[in-house]
């Protein structure tokens, strides 16, 4: 198992010995770093979230948790980890969330134009009982009952399949954002076809998830159950 290498700052995003997990500045609890998002300083000396861990430079971890980012600004984390005075703006984890919401819109981009999406309650329809969806997206501002006629269908599916995996259910992305995303107006739902694009989306999606609703005993994931 590989060591922490330093537990306040990390040695830079290509180290040969990169951890695997790492102390969180606030809370000082050891995470694996799939649970926490590393902060860098531009030449300015201003705080930005690196949430590709690919930035120059060494880099502060914080818990992927937008309660976490807040505190880190408001009780000097920033300066103390990174042993200097540095600015770090006061909407640091309104704008860290907004990139993480852009994050999730790029990957299901990227998914759509890959094939591996369908829009529309009739094609979303059909691809859940036809067994071709590998998730099922539903707008965060839907209405009600589309949404429960199709997780109907998910409950049905999951019956049928005796023991498999729960079926993941993203409802992380506003309409505009799903529009932003798909390229087309008024999405509600969508479904995710089977393909490493879709995976991609949904790992994201898990990441803003426990971005917003992470605390000091668990995190979120992306989809809920359909039991």
């Amino acid at each position: 198992m590989l060591a922490i290498v330093d537990p306040e700052l990390d040695n830079g995003p290509r180290t040969g010995k990169s951890a695997t997990m790492r102390m969180c500045a606030v809370s000082r609890e050891v995470r694996p770093t799939d649970e926490l998002i590393r902060f860098v300083l531009s030449p300015e000396g201003t705080v930005v979230p690196d949430l590709k861990r690919k930035l120059p430079g060494r880099g502060l971890w914080i818990t992927a948790s937008r309660a976490r980012v807040a505190e880190a600004v408001r009780r000097n984390h920033f300066s103390r980890g990174f042993k200097r005075d540095v600015r770090a703006a006061p909407t640091l984890a309104s704008d860290t969330e907004k990139l993480l919401i852009r994050s999730a819109v790029e990957a299901l981009a990227m998914a759509a134009k890959a094939g591996q999406v369908v829009a529309g309650f009739a094609k979303v329809e059909e691809a859940l009982a036809g067994g071709k969806a590998a998730a099922l997206i539903h707008a965060s501002d839907g209405a009600a009952d589309g949404i429960r006629k199709l997780d109907a269908i998910v409950r049905q599916r999951g019956g049928n399949h005796g023991e498999s995996p729960a079926f993941p259910i993203v409802t992380v992305l506003t309409s505009a954002e799903l529009d932003l995303a798909l390229g087309r107006a008024n999405v509600i739902h969508a479904a995710l076809l089977a393909g490493p694009a879709g995976k991609t989306f949904l790992s994201r999606s898990q990441t803003l998830v426990r971005y917003r609703l992470a605390d000091d005993d668990k995190t979120a994931g992306a989809a809920k159950n359909s039991d």
